[in-house]
């Protein structure tokens, strides 16, 4: 057995048995951040299981098909999704409509940077459906209303299905497949651009809403000093709200900074809230699978399939870190407690 099979049969296998730990936790709880997550990692399992079988027993179409449609579109896009459910309640949604219009922006970027063969008007397509949601987000963001959340989700739900449909119609030259031939890790050169730019659109999104919606939910429970202070109160006036919404990005960042010191004490008191750690391993992770991911898409696939092993790692401890999500521990889909954890003390979202 070859590392690569190595490290790609620990991540399925991590990734499926994270995938049963959330299921199991959403049928507990009911919250629709587990449910969404489970899915996410489901797909991160079946794209992970088909880099396995791709280096065990060869490529071919249906598994070339298969892996970019879970791990190129799907994984990112699902996985934040979940993050934006847990943070429906703050305000990161005016952050993730800002960062819709990025990814928008980007994708389009992406096409007049690469061209694309066959991406027809899919660039237009994709920057007004940004544009639209965004708008959309922020309205609502603005009303303090948790409909925002549904927005982003409609958004991943119908871009899922329609990328499911265009896959099921393209026609792929033969052999079918591509493989970077230096490392065999596979490439998405002979999907048309109206795919490809899917993977920027999704994945920009995606690891936006995990990793800084891991960063944002840090700060919101950790000790703070506030540098700089913003208030994004629904009765001030006009202008100073506006004011305020602009200046809160920066005034979150310094005054995260700034609180680091005070969480390390917190932290060595054994004070700190459990979701700081956890939500900081998670953000990491994301980090990881964002890089590896992303220099993958330019050619660079030596760091992909640790990448992917390591960011799985770093989130599944992120999440077993935190008492919020993992309250107990017990075997799957069973009343049988293996270990129970005192969740005492967690401030309001």
């Amino acid at each position: 057995m070859t590392s690569t099979i190595l490290i790609h049969a620990l991540t399925t296998a991590l990734a499926i048995g994270f995938a049963v730990l959330v299921a199991d936790q959403w049928l507990r709880r009911r919250q629709p951040y587990q449910l969404v997550w489970a899915l996410g990692l489901v797909w991160y399992g079946i794209a992970a299981g088909t880099e396995l079988l791709g280096a065990a027993t060869g490529w071919n179409e249906l598994l070339y098909r298969a892996w970019y449609l879970t791990g190129a579109v799907w994984v990112a896009a699902w996985l934040g999704l979940g993050t934006i459910y847990l943070l429906a309640r703050t305000r990161f949604g005016f952050a993730f409509a800002a960062s819709l219009l990025l990814a928008g922006l980007f994708t389009y970027l992406t096409q007049q940077r690469y061209e694309y063969a066959n991406a027809g008007i899919a660039p237009a397509v994709y920057v007004a459906v940004a544009a639209v949601a965004a708008v959309a987000i922020t309205v609502l963001s603005w009303r303090r209303s948790e409909a925002w959340a549904h927005v982003a989700a409609g958004v991943i739900v119908a871009g899922t299905l329609a990328s499911g449909l265009m896959m099921a119609a393209v026609s792929l030259p033969a052999p079918g497949y591509a493989i970077d031939p230096a490392t065999g890790a596979p490439t998405g050169e002979l999907f048309p651009g109206y795919l490809r730019l899917l993977t920027p659109f999704f994945n920009i999104s995606g690891a936006f809403a995990l990793v800084l919606g891991a960063i944002y939910s840090a700060y919101v429970f950790m000790p703070k000093r506030r540098v700089i202070g913003y208030s994004v109160r629904a009765d001030q006036p006009l202008v100073a709200r506006i004011g305020s919404i602009l200046v809160a990005p920066v005034a979150i960042a310094v005054n995260l900074v700034a609180s680091l010191p005070e969480a390390v004490v917190a932290l060595l008191r054994g004070r700190l809230n459990s979701r700081v750690p956890a939500t900081l391993l998670i953000a990491a992770g994301g980090m990881v699978v964002s890089v590896t991911s992303g220099l993958g898409r330019f050619g660079e696939t030596s760091a992909h399939a640790i990448g992917l092993l390591v960011g799985l790692l770093l989130i599944f401890l992120g999440f077993l870190v935190s008492i919020e999500v993992f309250s107990d521990v017990r075997l799957p889909f069973t009343r049988i407690v293996l270990r129970r954890r005192d969740r005492g003390g967690q401030p309001a979202g």
